[in-house]
């Protein structure tokens, strides 16, 4: 059993100091923010992952799990120190902001009386294994403290963290110092996983630049599905061929509103920026942005196709979060789609099984009139004499929905499938204008007045349709 200090209580921090301690180590996390250790103590959470509150709920039982706001007391006897804080989009132009991880640094320079390694788990540009280092070595309040620094960067998917973790693809581990190193390495040896080593600056560029290769695959992909929306194909089906390609593969080749959350917008944005810094010009980093951003308006254009103007329209929106199986707003395409509708007009009604009260203090962030936003309890009030509904969030609820049902609470049957949850042949057979991204041109674009139900289905096909339910 080891002693870990884990300095950040985020996504990152909380999963990876509950899954050590579920690993039989003795674990105490850190917080400087008073609330946020008081809840966690309490058995809140914050932030919404999940198997993760059980698991925190049982090794805080088991003794092994603590939680702090002071790093004296974190840092008491801990031989291994992970920095978990937050690297957010700095101001300069994409580079990552550093002030979290400097912080920390001080923080273990001023407490740390005995030799341990420090280790960086947050996203962190390609040298800061060094910063952290000088930072540390500059504190010092006690001079002849001696301790390493080495690199471990996460590779944790939200709504799938505890699996990431438990059963990792490869654990990379970078530093100057190879018996560091090796120590660090024995911790994740009873995962039974692929353990590379390498300096500390590969460890670094290995994050930056898997994040946005996986970033590259979603763009691509969506790139494609406008082509194939034009042409005529269905992208679905092309993400099917190119993934039997072993060479290629089919996980991120999902069509859809782009990627969001914590770490692929940032960590682009941060690897292009490094690239620019170096004198370097990356053009195809900069067109996965470019991408990204474009894709989320093709909502609005497939709205307005078919209603025309959307003032005065009521817009459901199902999903808040960036992805299913998180509360996390961070990027998230209803974000800018619930800001488009409303600049022009239109009022929002939303649902979202886990994200309402994150996306609520994400869309007030942001600068969004919340008058014009409804948060309601379930799919169908969402539906509920709306004019159209935007599948934002693929959470499995709304795989399931009663679409008939859905339909008939409707003003108007448009439906724009963000994610490609449905199928077009059965929502055009339940009576929806149905859009998809990249399945196909589909029928032309009808401008649909107020209350027109039946346009797609006559009403003894529709009546015929509910008995057989």
């Amino acid at each position: 059993m080891s002693n870990i200090c884990v300095l950040g209580t985020g996504y990152v921090g909380l999963v990876t100091g509950t899954c050590f301690a579920d690993m039989g180590n003795n674990v105490t996390c850190v917080d400087i923010i008073e609330e946020k250790i008081a809840k966690l103590k309490q058995g809140i959470l914050p932030i919404y992952e999940p198997g993760l509150e059980e698991m925190v709920e049982r090794n805080v039982h088991a003794g092994r799990l603590h939680f702090t706001t002071s790093y004296e007391e974190g840092l008491d006897n801990a031989e291994f120190i992970f920095i978990a804080v937050p690297t957010p989009t700095g101001a300069n132009q994409g580079a990552a902001d550093m002030r979290y991880v400097e912080t920390a640094a001080r923080m273990i320079a001023q407490e740390l009386d005995h030799y341990a390694i420090v280790i960086n788990k947050s996203t962190v540009p390609v040298g800061s294994g060094d910063v952290v280092s000088r930072v540390i070595r500059n504190n010092l309040k006690r001079p002849e403290v001696n301790f390493a620094v080495v690199s471990n960067p996460e590779f944790l998917r939200e709504g799938e963290a505890l699996s990431d973790f438990q059963h990792p693809d490869r654990v990379v581990l970078g530093s100057s110092d190879p018996e560091a190193a090796q120590s660090v390495a024995r911790l994740y040896l009873p995962l039974r996983a692929p353990i590379l080593v390498t300096d500390i600056y590969t460890a670094e560029m290995i994050k930056y630049a898997s994040n946005a290769f996986l970033a590259t695959k979603i763009s691509f992909i969506n790139e494609i599905a406008q082509i194939c929306e034009r042409l005529g194909a269905d992208v679905k089906e092309v993400a099917e061929g190119m993934g039997h390609d072993k060479r290629i593969g089919r996980a991120f080749l999902d069509a859809g509103l782009g990627y969001g959350g914590s770490c692929f917008p940032k960590d682009v944005r941060a690897l292009a920026h490094m690239a620019d810094e170096a004198g370097l010009h990356p053009q195809m980093l900069h067109a996965v942005m470019d991408i990204n951003h474009d894709q989320r308006r093709l909502v609005i254009n497939k709205l307005t196709n078919i209603l025309g103007t959307l003032r005065g329209c009521v817009i459901g929106v199902l999903g808040l979060a960036f992805k299913a199986n998180t509360d996390d707003m961070r990027e998230s395409a209803s974000i800018d789609i619930i800001r488009w509708v409303t600049a022009q007009g239109a009022t929002v009604r939303v649902y979202d099984p886990v994200a309402t009260e994150t996306g609520r203090v994400a869309l007030e962030r942001e600068g969004i009139n919340l008058d014009m936003v409804e948060f309601c309890q379930t799919s169908y009030d969402v539906a509920t004499g709306a004019d159209a509904l935007v599948i934002s969030t693929a959470w499995n609820e709304f795989k399931s929905l009663n679409m008939l049902q859905v339909r008939a609470a409707m003003r108007r049957p448009v439906l724009i499938d963000g994610r490609n949850i449905y199928e077009a042949t059965e929502m055009n057979r339940y009576g929806f204008i149905y859009r998809g991204i990249g399945r196909g041109t589909g029928p032309a674009p009808t401008i649909l007045p107020p209350g027109d139900t039946t346009s797609i289905l006559g009403e003894a096909q529709l009546l015929s349709l509910e008995e057989s339910k």
